[in-house]
């Protein structure tokens, strides 16, 4: 048998696995990739961030045409929904980017391997395809592989009427009522999607707060929203199951009557993705989540064997992995790597977007640090107004004593692109001084950032 050997062998071609198999080429490994999947890109690219967010540009561009271009005079007489086409274009651009990245393996001469991997030993991975097999050696490796839905007992999905998210981008007509179990980015995301199109949506939440994890006064401002949106939330709610007979689907909640629907979206976050990996091969032991561990330098108990993403837990983000992948790649290289975790933003897509980096005010309040808050609607924003997108506002957080920003929250129009000028700043220690004082081009949306710095001393301009 014919067994390929590299400097470094990637399991997973996801934005952990893909980034750092390029970033590795560039430092001049010899490298190869093992993904399961006919396409590369992962979870995220293929049927996770990149299509999601291209249904929701476009749902939220007929919900604009539909509902609030006629005050910009702007009129339809005819306005329609080809779902149908819509769905298309969501294919077409997960399919140009999944190209995208056959085409940088190719210029990084990167060997790729479809196929199923396991690790048989050390330096060792068999990967298999169909009826064929072959075995791939590395005196590196990386283990990428991402994660998966996670679910509820006594729900299980059939791939159909009760689904995931990767069912929810692909239903092949609007649901009459789609029940979604989960309030958080996902359930979130995609359940604005179908309402836009048109869909009777209920959020079922076991918490008592949509968002868990962000900022109280964020969360709770964005629930009002979604509510306007027409999004029916019923919080402190526990699902026990959820079965499907006859293109119908029943959901139990403890204590109340069940529901009715015609689809069911489980949302209630995701797992790690190493099952059937062969950890146990090399004695390495998963800890009490179902992560694997590593060390600060993303090495795993077995010699040699390094981990990233999804799999060794924290926030499960593209950007995340694909921080983790360059820094254990540039580690091995010999340089100097490491990931700043504080300055990782997430972002919810809804309308408006949902962007958060840094501490929270109930963080910061449980550890007993001082703190001063300084916020800015959009409503007072002259760009906001000329978009005719006024909802929501900046927010800012800063050490009471130091003035060093400990975190940025914001509600309102591209909060997803306002966030990483917070986190660059965060990054470099800057002071909500420091954010206040640089000048910002006029009109724009980042002004109701500057002016929510100014805000943490008094010093907000326009309210």
């Amino acid at each position: 048998m014919n067994v390929q050997e590299h400097d470094l062998v990637v399991i997973g071609a996801g934005p952990g696995g893909y980034v750092a198999a390029i970033r590795a080429a560039q430092l001049g490994f010899n490298v190869g990739c093992i993904e399961e999947a006919p396409a590369l890109g992962g979870t995220c690219l293929r049927v996770g961030c990149i299509p999601s967010k291209a249904l929701l540009e476009s749902s939220e561009r007929f919900a604009e045409a539909r509902e609030h271009l006629a005050s910009q005079g702007i009129l339809f007489s005819d306005l329609k929904l080809d779902l149908a086409a819509m769905l298309r274009r969501k294919d077409q651009v997960v399919a140009t980017l999944t190209k995208g990245v056959e085409a940088l393996f190719r210029k990084n001469k990167i060997t790729r391997y479809q196929g199923r991997a396991t690790l048989l030993g050390p330096g060792r991975v068999h990967v298999q395809d169909g009826k064929a097999g072959a075995e791939v050696r590395g005196r590196k490796i990386l283990i990428a592989t991402g994660s998966q839905p996670a679910t509820l007992p006594g729900i299980t999905p059939d791939g159909d009427r009760i689904g995931t998210s990767t069912e929810a981008l692909s239903y092949p007509t609007v649901p009459k009522h789609l029940v979604v179990i989960g309030a958080g980015y996902i359930g979130l995301e995609l359940g604005s999607v179908w309402r836009r199109l048109g869909a009777k949506v209920t959020v079922l939440e076991f918490l008592d707060r949509i968002l868990a994890g962000m900022d109280h006064e964020i969360a709770a401002e964005a629930k009002k929203l979604f509510e306007k949106q027409g999004l029916e939330f019923r919080l402190g709610c526990k699902v026990t199951g959820a079965r499907a007979k006859d293109g119908q689907c029943v959901v139990e909640t403890e204590g109340q009557p069940p529901i009715q629907c015609d689809r069911v979206l489980v949302a209630v976050g995701r797992k790690p993705n190493t099952e059937g990996l062969g950890l146990e091969n090399l004695g390495i032991k998963l800890d009490a989540k179902g992560f694997i561990p590593v060390n600060p330098a993303f090495a795993t108990t077995a010699e040699g064997v390094y981990a990233i993403g999804d799999v060794i837990g924290g926030p499960m983000l593209a950007h995340k992995a694909e921080e983790e992948g360059v820094a254990c790649v540039e580690a091995l290289a010999g340089r100097r790597a490491h990931v700043d975790y504080d300055t990782i933003a997430g972002v919810v897509y809804t309308h408006p977007e949902i962007a958060s980096v840094g501490k929270t005010e109930q963080q910061l309040s449980e550890a007993g640090r001082e703190y001063r808050k300084g916020v800015f609607p959009f409503r007072a924003n002259g760009r906001a107004r000329t978009l005719g997108q006024v909802e929501g506002m900046a927010k800012v957080l800063a050490d009471a004593k130091t003035d060093r920003i400990l975190g940025v929250h914001i509600l309102g129009p591209h909060a997803g692109d306002l966030i990483n000028e917070a986190a660059v700043a965060m990054a470099f220690g800057a002071s909500s001084e420091d954010l206040a004082r640089a000048c910002h081009v006029h009109p724009t949306l980042g002004e109701a950032l500057r002016e929510a710095a100014l805000a943490v001393s008094g010093r907000a301009v326009h309210v």
